[in-house]
């Protein structure tokens, strides 16, 4: 048994990753680093993103050791930071490819050919988006607006652009890559990536499906209710009322704006 980044990790039948056991070594070096970020904020806190991206800088992703450090020297709860790790599409909590390729497919790359381009990218790396290559090494992702509109349609390269794509591009930037010869320079990897970097409990929202909310809260609008339903669904399929509130009770006859706005004395 042995101690890892603030975890207990139990050696033999579970395992422990070289990666986990570089850890304590990787934090102490970083330790100096982290000090300086957080002494720019007056909020510790406030330092959580920039030390996310640190660690990621170093491990290639943001790892749960990571994380821990991070909710123990900034004094916020575990909860906090995986919130704030998981809202950030460029911080990674599951290991990526030492390439992270992103296409535009925003509206002026989709006139000017995204289509082409994405169609060539997934043949050519056989993988989807969300999706690392079989070897490990390069990680797509089809994205929105890139901001170079001018040079449509482009992509990044570990966030370097790349512009101007056509198939014979796209060609020689993979070649380039699986060759060890491309112009960026590779992402740091530390633990071999899996198919999709995406969490699990999150892949429903990746994928654009609505997921429970609140089950039972009548007042979340993403929720489902008792029944099943969904409760936007259920808000929209009975129409619109407006509710006015008195000073004694909540009034439940449905009330004319006009009337509210007079007797409330609003002026315009």
């Amino acid at each position: 048994m042995s101690q890892v980044g603030g975890f207990i990790a139990i050696e033999g039948e579970f395992g422990v990753t070289e990666r986990e056991k570089a850890f304590p070594a990787l934090l102490e070096r970083l330790k100096p680093r982290c000090e300086e970020i957080i002494a720019r904020y007056e909020e510790k806190r406030s330092a959580l993103v920039q030390l996310m991206h640190l660690f990621q800088e170093h491990e290639g992703f943001v790892s749960p050791q990571a994380m821990r450090y991070a909710s123990e020297r900034l004094g916020i709860t575990l909860a906090d930071v995986e919130s704030t790790v998981s809202f950030y599409t460029l911080l990674y909590r599951k290991p990526v490819g030492r390439y992270v390729v992103q296409v535009c497919r925003g509206l002026a790359c989709s006139i000017c050919g995204a289509e082409d381009a994405m169609r060539a990218f997934r043949e050519r790396l056989g993988a989807g988006t969300l999706e690392t290559t079989e070897d490990g090494l390069i990680s797509y992702e089809e994205v929105e607006c890139l901001a170079a509109c001018d040079r449509a349609p482009c992509a990044q390269v570990n966030l370097e652009f790349v512009y101007d794509l056509d198939e014979k591009k796209i060609g020689e930037m993979i070649a380039a890559m699986r060759g060890g010869r491309y112009a960026t320079a590779p992402m740091v990897q530390t633990e071999e990536p899996q198919r999709t970097w995406i969490v699990e409990q999150e892949g429903s929202i990746a994928q654009g499906r609505r997921s429970k909310g609140g089950l039972g809260v009548p007042d979340d609008p993403g929720g489902i209710d008792r029944e099943g339903v969904i409760m936007l669904d259920r808000i929209l399929a009975k129409g619109f009322a407006m509710h006015g509130a008195s000073r004694e009770r909540l009034v439940r006859e449905v009330r004319d704006v006009t009337e509210l706005v007079k007797e409330e004395g609003v002026r315009f």
